[in-house]
This record gives C-alpha cells, sequence and structure tokens, in this order.
C-alpha cells in the first residue's frame, strides 16, 4: 500500500481510509488545518488515483495483510487510523491486526459514516448490479464525481475499482479476533441515509476502551472539503489520542 505523506517531521501520523471510490485527495484540504503535529496521511490503495489501473482488492481479508505491510514502515511514532464509510470497516480491521502485534498498536481509531461492523444491513447489495444500473445507484449515493459522470471513458476506468470497493464493502464480514482496547471515537451526519447516529454509537462495541460520538449537520458526505466544526473537533479528538498539543 502506499501512503500519501504530508508533515515528513510530524511527531505523529493519522493514516486515513476514503470511501469506495475515493482516495487520497478527500483528506488533503485537512493538512493545513489540522495539528502541525500530525502528519496526515491518505492511503492510496489500488485501483485508485494513480494507482487506478491496479488490480483493487474485493476481500477485505486480502486488503488488511497488505495495508498493514505498507504501514509497517512508517510506524515508528505515535499514530491513528482513521475511515469513512467503507473506509471505516478498513480502518477497523487493519486497527485490529496491527493491534495483534508485533508492531505498535494504533494510539486511536476514528471512524464516520458507517454502521458498525456487526450490525445488520439496511439496504440491498450494488455491486452485482449491470454497470448501467450500478452506475445510476452508486450516483443516487452521491458516489460518483461529477466530473466523472460526464466524462464517458473516464466512467469506464472508473466504474471496475468503484464495484470492487463495493464488493469488499457489501460482503464484508468482520474478521475472528479479540475487540480493541484503544479509544474509538465515531463521527457521523444527521441526516446521513446510509448510518443513523443509533448504528455509529453501536461502535462503542468493539474496542473495551473508552468511545465517543460526534454527531454534525449533513449528509453522508457532512466531512467533505473544509468545515470548521468538523475540524476543530477531529483536532480535539487527534489532541485527545495522540498526546499532543499545538
Amino acid at each position: 500500500m502506499s501512503s500519501d505523506a504530508g508533515r515528513q517531521d510530524a511527531p505523529a501520523r493519522l493514516f486515513c481510509f476514503a470511501h469506495a471510490g475515493g482516495g487520497a485527495g478527500f483528506f488533503r484540504p485537512w493538512r493545513p488545518l489540522l495539528l502541525p503535529e500530525v502528519e496526515v496521511c491518505p492511503v492510496v490503495l489500488p485501483g485508485r488515483e494513480w494507482r487506478l489501473r491496479e488490480r483493487p482488492y474485493t476481500r477485505m481479508e486480502e486488503l488488511v495483510p497488505a495495508v498493514v505491510d505498507g504501514l509497517l514502515p512508517y510506524l515508528d511514532r505515535p499514530y491513528a487510523l482513521m475511515g469513512h464509510s467503507m473506509g471505516s470497516a478498513v480502518a477497523y480491521e487493519v486497527a485490529r491486526r496491527l493491534s495483534a502485534g508485533p508492531a505498535t498498536p494504533p494510539a486511536g481509531l476514528v471512524v464516520s459514516g458507517r454502521r458498525a461492523p456487526h450490525l445488520p444491513k439496511r439496504r440491498a447489495d450494488l455491486h452485482g448490479l449491470p454497470d448501467e444500473e450500478f452506475v445510476a445507484a452508486v450516483a443516487r449515493l452521491n458516489g460518483i464525481p461529477d466530473q466523472v459522470l460526464r466524462q464517458p471513458d473516464l466512467l469506464r476506468l472508473f466504474v471496475p475499482g468503484m464495484r470492487a470497493d463495493f464488493t469488499l464493502n457489501e460482503t464484508y464480514r468482520p474478521l475472528p479476533g479479540p475487540p480493541l482496547s484503544c479509544p474509538v471515537s465515531g463521527l457521523t451526519g444527521d441526516a446521513d441515509p446510509e448510518v443513523t447516529p443509533e448504528e455509529m454509537l453501536a461502535w462503542r462495541e468493539v474496542t473495551t476502551g473508552p468511545f465517543t460520538l460526534r454527531v454534525f449537520a449533513g449528509d453522508h458526505f457532512y466531512l467533505k472539503g473544509v468545515r470548521p466544526d468538523f475540524i476543530d473537533a477531529l483536532r480535539t479528538d487527534l489532541r485527545r489520542l495522540l498526546s499532543v498539543t499545538s
């Protein structure tokens, strides 16, 4: 896996995992706005951005070991993991694998916009739909950028990776293993059609450590771009998780 590094000399790192079809660009606006002490490191998975032509993963049990192997060289300082939507499930399973050793376990996990992994689904799977129906369904979820929808050639390149991400997310079941012991922070929008605050609250069951939940006004992509109240809340959580100060 490739980590898109930010501040190389920062004393702590935040590894970020995007939603289905998302990439490092989703997190880049946060870099100058979070903590000077934290290096924001979006993890670029195969099938996304400059790795678009690489074969994407469709099974969590295959993806997680590859991600862990890619992160090991960067775990030389305190770190936390964060995911949004599908990325929350990836970050959670990576946190579990890293917590099992021999690497230093994460100082904390931040999950956003996805129901807790042990809860049942609320909608039918999309990954098996024919291309036209799949694109229409994902577009209704605001999961495809407008500039991609307007360019058929680009859309054809985009769909296989998006379908792989939906396959990974929709076929995922929690992998065997003990719960986390690190703190977990949950973040969500109050009008997210994909997850309710109650479903986010169920993330408290994945750890024996402390859990906090913050609910913001907004839909599934409530955190997109630069939003001061969200950035302030994330900064506060990272200070607590990583024991850093401005």
